[in-house]
C-alpha cells in the first residue's frame, strides 16, 4: 500500500513538484517583487506581496497580489494532475505557496466586503487542507 493511498475513496492528494528557487531568495531577504519578477509563476512569490501590502494597509494591493499567486497556483495544480478538487496538503512544502496566496485572498477579499469570495475561498481553503486553515487563520 502507498503511503499516499486515499482510503475513503475521494481523489489523491496533489503534491505539487519543488522549486526551491524562490523560497531561498525569499529566505535570503531578496525583495519579494524582485523574487516574483524572477519566478512570476511562483505562488509563493505573490502571496509574500501580498501578506506584506496587506501588513502595510494596501489592502486592495493585496487582493491583486492574492489573486495572481492563486491563479498561477491553480494553474500549477492542474499541471500536477488536479482535477478542481480534493486534498491540497500544507504539509508539502511547495503546495504552501498556493495555500497562502488562497488564505491571502480570502483576507483580503473579506476586507475590502467581498463576504461572497471570502466564504468561496475560506471554505476552498479549509477542503484543501485543514491545516492551512488553521495554520494561516
Amino acid at each position: 500500500m502507498s503511503i499516499h493511498e486515499n482510503l475513503l475513496g475521494g481523489p489523491a492528494p496533489t503534491y505539487l513538484p519543488d522549486d526551491p528557487g524562490p523560497r531561498e531568495l525569499l529566505a535570503a531577504d531578496v525583495v519579494p517583487t524582485d523574487v516574483a519578477a524572477k519566478y512570476p509563476t511562483s505562488s509563493l512569490a505573490w502571496a509574500q506581496l501580498a501578506d506584506e501590502a496587506f501588513d502595510g494597509g494596501r489592502v486592495i494591493e493585496s487582493y491583486a497580489y492574492a489573486r495572481t499567486g492563486y491563479h498561477r497556483g491553480l494553474d500549477a495544480l492542474r499541471r500536477a494532475g488536479w482535477k478542481g478538487h480534493g486534498p491540497v496538503p500544507f504539509e508539502h512544502e511547495p503546495n504552501r505557496g498556493f495555500l497562502r496566496a488562497l488564505h491571502a485572498l480570502a483576507r483580503a477579499a473579506q476586507s475590502i466586503g467581498e463576504e461572497a469570495e471570502y466564504e468561496r475561498c475560506s471554505e476552498f481553503l479549509r477542503d484543501s487542507s485543514p491545516t492551512a486553515a488553521e495554520t494561516l487563520g
